[in-house]
């Protein structure tokens, strides 16, 4: 009886959404008390209403959810998308709807301490308290942890809890040049603390630009006129400190001093998106947010930037995004009138910009593994994958085919599943080539498919009931072109490419009906192609070579008296393999159901001369 209600309440409300203009605008979907759970855009408001009522099995588990709650919608028709995206975001702020992306900083500030003990330390801290002076408060618990570790390292400062009245022998951190060591014994107590001042005044007045070098340089060669050596010989640690770490800011984006770098990992309905802020040519901030009930990074976008926009001041001219930025002119439009100067999104190809934004990728993989149990270097071959074949989601099933036979004598196929970037060797499946004989590796690839996904049909075997999320096939442009009829046979819209070997058989390419796409050999995505190649023709030439064993074993046997195809099964089924055979006595041949005495006889005689 519920589900019959909850049916009857989809088709009033896609008969509802039928009879929306086509027109661009806001609308904004309420549940039985009246409450708002979700609040969207429109370029076109029946196109996009009517799609929450229709193929629920396409939605995702949260937009099916957020569906299901649905009583009633309203919608306001605005002149253009421009305007129906501010009162989109107007609407959203005002009333928090519990489906959309809302995004919380539960940062909150971060401090530097200088603590209030003998031998004061700096460290970092999140709230203040009576232990010691505090330098703040900062937004960024990132630009904090990066300026203590700085400090530190600039002026030799410990990182450790030791008591360093009592003298005991220094830890690695003074043999590498990172520490004073205090608890050598061997600096006083008031050199000690006129460097945590040194250091003080430097986080508060100085940075690590050619003003703060020119100073300390000054101060060097003064104290050395002055004859004051050792002082001299800290300074000069300083300077080469600083610029050491200066050469060691792989961060820093050389070419413009401020931009946003915007990326993001997905796994199922689960999304990690990654922001790295630029400012004055350096990486001062960055943060990772999970969203979920989105399967695609299009999806994701389309709601994240509006969100993490809306309340920021300091907008850059450039966001560089890991996406096609076709589409996205209307959020440019909406952030050049918020920040008052153009805003560019930007998808790089190369170079440095393209390096930071692979940093950015890498940096939402490693969060996202830590709630999937996949390793980070897993999350980003995946998502690379997806990108570098423009694929609308992130492929987590992934099924590779391969065709082995000697001059098309035991033609087999394999077939390996890779499920979330591993082996998942419950799905693999062998089979061998029945509708013709010799030597056709297209019609064997197009025969496996076939019978694979009619057995998907037929729904018997558990092995073939997922579809997958890509189709990678060993070999270039003919196989896919031999395949796609068998897609289009079964109405499936999976995706199909080749994977290609250079001529010392390691992988190359990937292969599509319209040339091939190369793969640098550094790219996670390499790596995952390889293993699934490598993998694949492992299985299909095992499964050959074991066809080809038991065939050279039957046609040995065959050559004995009194021993046919039947024997042979029989002979085969009881030993399991020609060793056994080979080392047994007449007795136990004679054991064997169907096989008389004079039979296991000859089979004896036959092996032993």
């Amino acid at each position: 009886m519920q589900e019959l209600k909850a049916n009857e309440k989809l088709k009033e409300l896609k008969a509802a959404a039928n009879r929306l203009p086509q027109q661009p605008g806001v609308y904004i979907m309420k549940d039985k008390n009246g409450s708002i759970i979700y609040i969207g855009k429109a370029k076109a408001l029946k196109n996009r209403v009517t799609q929450y009522f229709g193929a629920g099995n396409q939605h995702t588990e949260k937009v099916r959810k957020m569906v299901s709650n649905v009583d009633r919608f309203e919608f306001i028709v605005c002149d253009s998308e421009f305007e129906a995206l501010i009162l989109e975001n107007s609407l959203i702020k005002q009333n928090q709807p519990k489906y959309n992306i809302l995004l919380k900083d539960d940062k909150g500030y971060s401090y530097i301490k200088i603590t209030n003990e003998k031998w004061r330390r700096i460290e970092t801290a999140k709230q203040l308290d009576n232990t010691g002076e505090f330098i703040g408060p900062y937004n960024s618990g990132f630009v904090v942890k990066e300026t203590v570790d700085e400090v530190r390292k600039i002026f030799k400062l410990p990182d450790c809890n030791r008591n360093f009245d009592t003298v005991s022998r220094p830890c690695l951190n003074f043999h590498i040049g990172l520490c004073e060591a205090p608890c050598r014994g061997k600096i006083s107590h008031s050199e000690y603390i006129e460097t945590v001042e040194a250091a003080k005044d430097f986080i508060k007045k100085g940075d690590m630009g050619e003003s703060s070098l020119e100073n300390l340089t000054a101060r060097m060669e003064t104290a050395a006129e002055n004859l004051q050596f050792e002082l001299a010989a800290r300074l000069r640690d300083r300077i080469n400190a600083i610029k050491k770490i200066k050469e060691r800011q792989k961060v820093v984006s050389i070419s413009y001093k401020s931009q946003d770098v915007i990326a993001t990992a997905l796994m199922g309905e689960i999304a990690c998106v990654a922001v790295f802020v630029y400012r004055n040519f350096r990486l001062c901030d960055k943060q990772h947010f999970f969203v979920d009930g989105f399967d695609n990074r299009d999806e994701v976008y389309s709601e994240f930037l509006q969100q993490y926009y809306l309340d920021k001041q300091d907008i850059p001219s450039r966001i560089i995004i890991d996406t096609d930025t076709q589409g996205y002119e209307t959020t440019e439009k909406w952030l050049c009138e918020k920040s008052g100067h153009k805003v560019s999104f930007i998808n790089p190809k190369q170079g440095e910009q393209l390096k930071l934004l692979d940093m950015c990728v890498n940096n939402a993989a490693e969060n996202l593994s830590e709630r999937t149990e996949r390793t980070g270097r897993e999350m980003s071959a995946l998502n690379e994958l997806a990108a570098l074949l423009g694929l609308d989601t992130v492929p987590r099933y992934i099924e590779a085919y391969d065709i082995s036979n000697t001059a098309g004598s035991d033609n087999v196929a394999g077939m390996i599943v890779f499920r979330e970037g591993r082996p998942y060797k419950p799905a693999y499946k062998r089979f061998k080539i029945k509708g013709f004989s010799g030597q056709d590796d297209y019609r064997s690839m197009a025969e496996v498919l076939d019978r694979r996904f009619s057995e998907y049909q037929k729904g018997n075997d558990e092995g073939f009931k997922t579809l997958p999320d890509l189709i990678l096939l060993d070999g270039a442009k003919g196989q896919i072109n031999a395949v796609l009829p068998v897609m289009e046979k079964y109405g499936l819209n999976i995706p199909v490419f080749g994977m290609v070997k250079d001529s010392k058989h390691r992988t190359r390419a990937i292969a599509t009906t319209g040339g091939d796409i190369l793969i640098k050999s550094n790219k996670r995505a390499f790596t995952l192609v390889t293993k699934i190649q490598d993998e694949v023709h492992r299985f299909a030439i095992a499964y050959h070579k074991s066809l080809q064993s038991k065939r050279l074993l039957k046609s040995e046997l065959l050559d004995i008296e009194g021993v046919g195809e039947k024997r042979t099964e029989l002979l085969l089924k009881h030993f399991g393999s020609i060793k056994k055979i080979k080392g047994a006595s007449a007795e136990e041949l004679s054991a064997v159901k169907g096989i008389n005495a004079d039979t296991a006889q000859n089979i004896y005689n036959f092996f032993k001369k």
